[in-house]
């Protein structure tokens, strides 16, 4: 048996040792560092602090998972305690790549302070104010510190997400105090009749609708738990190992270093859920590879893009948002990764088909043999990271009595084990003692504590924040008064389908403009309160049916992904091309139209409900006979859509090709009858067989490299 290989995920950059990194793959860090875990270079003591909470932190999520029966304001209250302390340690309200602040202003430790004291405020009175039903008119503290952390969140929000969140939730606070007996009397509005600033400050604070809702419930209870297991798994050497077994598999194929990048991506995106990062920590490897064997820099940085979005469609952790939908279906954490599972198998199937033919076109071979690790080699060295792997998945989706968090928690401690084995045997082959190899092993932790809490700051202050708009959603009406706006615009078309097909698509547009200015948890949160409720009035759905609604949270949650690569702003699509050193914008729209067969996906999810093993109104209800015909059908109708538009099948496509293709597609997406799948089947076959006979009379030849 081979011996394990040393990990390097040590190394944020993955950057082989002894090789030098590149500028672009330093600004791709810088860029990442910046946006998610803080871009701040604090030193001595600062950088000690910063430590100290992130591991206290995470000690206390460990404990709170541990124990069980913290009441949960208490529990919500000091997990955003923690991360308004970090938020204001490592996120400078102005960033500035390559020159990063390596001290916390005065101004900060004010603002920090302010806004922790603000969260554990609630931590402390909660359970009076609760007792009194709400702001206590003796006490005029409550509306001071429920003001406090109103604010607080907007200006944590803008330095840690973007201005976006903000600007959004401004938005929806001034449309609260709109109204005759509001704090804004002079503007009426037909949804409510306003609300003054202690009532609003109530419903925010106070109670579990607003800011203490149930998003930033699902982020305390179980986000946090396994956004620590991704860290600590990366930090022992899992990711690295995930990049060896996709070039050791794939490498070799056409187009063999796009392959192993998606596949490595899937990988990953099961212990992550951030595109971004994703895109840098494998990046690094697989944009240069594409690049010295073919395809262009805004090609190569466009499919990393592409394959690192959808990491957050594959289950268990689904970018965070998996844990909150499961909340509002009311449904088994465990039924929903049973669900998504076969969508996002899909999707990653047709973006391997999507690199395919860029290598057909621009006529790409494999990676020489000899440049790849070995298969068996490679699989035998890292065998053991699966145990927790397969720990974490296996009971999450056997057990349908298993708690998710302790399930995280025992997974968590599994590794840790492992992580202190594994330096002791690294040790003693490099001559350390087993107390310096061990005290190795706690640095190792301690880093994996601090990334992981890092990483949770922008999903806390995120939910924190949606919490916000789903709290005044909740008291004026305005979901009802959007329902019957979209409800007037639908009715202009008499056709129920064409009805439905309107709505979805205007759920799309507002998905991908919110997205670009959201993560993703956050654009999903807003969508489940705003858009999936009008979906569901316009389709006739029941909305006490977790099985009728589950399609419609997919949707819009599959389109929230996509605006990570939707031009202008995809820090996706920038942080590739940091790396590629091609143009962010052209990378964008490349990805973008990569990205096209997810929104397919999504459609097709919809109108055939059996890709989520939903049948007859129930979850899980699909016998495996009747559900591989449907996946077979669906991956068909991705590979005929994908071909149409990159225009390219066996050969370029004329336009009747493409739309034959497209018509093809279209037919997979909605399951009708067996004679019209067959249908779809022969119209790409022909012209698959059009094109191959063209090629024996007038060969193409291969577009060149940049195209």
């Amino acid at each position: 048996m081979s011996e394990p290989t040393r990990p390097i995920s040590s190394n944020p950059s993955l950057t082989p040792p002894g090789q030098e990194m590149s500028e672009g793959e330093r600004r791709a860090i810088e860029m990442v560092e910046a946006a998610e875990t803080g871009g701040r270079k604090l030193f001595g003591w600062q950088a000690m602090l910063v430590t100290i909470v992130a591991v206290g932190w995470c000690l206390f999520q460990m404990y709170a998972a541990y124990q069980g029966t913290i009441v949960p304001t208490t529990l919500r209250s000091i997990h955003l305690g923690f991360a308004f302390a970090l938020a204001f340690l490592v996120f400078p309200f102005k960033k500035t790549p390559g020159n990063p602040q390596t001290k916390v202003p005065w101004g900060d430790w004010i603002l920090g302070g302010l806004a922790t004291a603000s969260a554990l405020y609630f931590f402390v009175e909660y359970s009076n104010i609760a007792n009194n039903g709400g702001l206590r008119s003796d006490a005029p503290l409550d509306l001071i510190a429920s003001s406090a952390l109103v604010i607080m969140l907007l200006l944590t929000a803008w330095r840690t997400l973007g201005i976006a969140m903000p600007i959004i939730s401004l938005a929806f606070i001034l449309f609260a105090f709109m109204g005759s007996r509001g704090l804004i009397s002079f503007i009426q509005t037909p949804f409510h009749n306003g609300y003054t600033w202690p009532q609003l400050m109530g419903q925010l604070a106070t109670n579990t609708e607003g800011i203490f809702g149930t998003a930033i419930g699902v982020s305390a209870q179980i986000v946090f738990l396994f956004v620590l297991f991704g860290a600590v798994f990366d930090k022992l050497g899992a990711g690295d190992w995930f990049m060896r077994v996709a070039q050791s598999l794939l490498g070799g194929f056409r187009g063999g270093a796009a392959k192993a990048s998606i596949l490595s991506s899937a990988l990953n995106g099961i212990i992550s859920g951030s595109a971004v990062s994703n895109v840098v920590t494998g990046g690094n490897i697989t944009i240069g590879t594409m690049i010295r064997t073919g395809y262009s820099r805004e090609k190569a940085g466009a499919i990393e893009v592409a394959s690192s979005s959808n990491g957050q469609l594959m289950p268990p952790v689904m970018g965070a948002a998996a844990f909150i939908m499961a909340q509002n279906l009311n449904i088994e954490y465990r039924s929903l990764i049973l669900a998504a599972a076969i969508p996002a198998f899909l999707c990653y199937a047709a973006l391997l088909v999507v690199s395919h033919i860029e290598a057909l076109k621009l006529n790409l071979k494999g990676l020489p043999r000899n440049e790849l690790p070995r298969v068996r080699k490679t699989l035998l060295e890292g065998w053991y990271y699966m145990i927790p792997l397969g720990y974490l998945i296996g009971v999450l989706t056997v057990n349908p009595e298993a708690n998710p968090e302790r399930v995280a928690l025992t997974t968590i401690m599994i590794m840790l084990v492992m992580m202190f084995a594994q330096e002791v045997f690294w040790g003693s082959r490099d001559g350390r003692s087993p107390a310096r190899s061990l005290l190795d092993g706690g640095k190792k932790i301690i880093e994996a504590f601090e990334g992981g809490a890092r990483s949770m700051i922008g999903i806390a202050i995120a939910t924190a924040a949606a919490g916000i708009i789903v709290g005044i959603v909740t008291i004026t009406g305005l979901g009802f008064g959007l329902a019957d706006l979209v409800q007037s615009v639908a009715n202009l078309f008499s056709n129920e389908f064409l009805r439905i097909l309107v709505v979805l698509f205007m759920g799309q547009l507002i998905a991908l403009i919110l997205g670009m200015g959201l993560p993703t948890t956050a654009n999903y949160i807003l969508m489940s309160a705003l858009i999936v409720p009008i979906i569901a009035k316009i389709a006739g759905l029941d909305t006490g049916n977790p099985a009728e609604m589950l399609p419609v949270h997919m949707f819009v949650f599959y389109f929230g992904i996509m605006a990570d690569s939707t031009p202008p702003v995809a820090l996706a699509a920038f942080a590739a091309a940091a790396i590629s050193g091609g143009d962010p914008i052209k990378t964008g729209v490349q990805a973008f139209q990569y990205e096209l067969r997810t929104a397919l996906l999504a459609y097709m999810m919809f109108f055939n409900p059996v890709l989520l093993l939903i049948k007859d109104g129930k979850l899980g209800g699909v016998p495996l006979g009747e559900a591989v015909p449907m996946i077979l059908f669906a991956f068909i109708g991705l590979v005929a859509f994908s071909a149409a538009t990159l225009r390219f099948l066996h050969r370029k496509t004329n336009p009747i090709q493409m739309i034959m293709l497209l018509a093809a597609a279209f037919i997979l997406i909605i399951p009708t009858s067996i004679v019209w799948n067959i249908a779809a089947l022969g119209l790409i076959a022909l012209v698959y067989f059009w094109q191959k006979a063209g090629s024996r009379n007038e060969p193409s030849s291969p577009l060149p490299a940049a195209a």
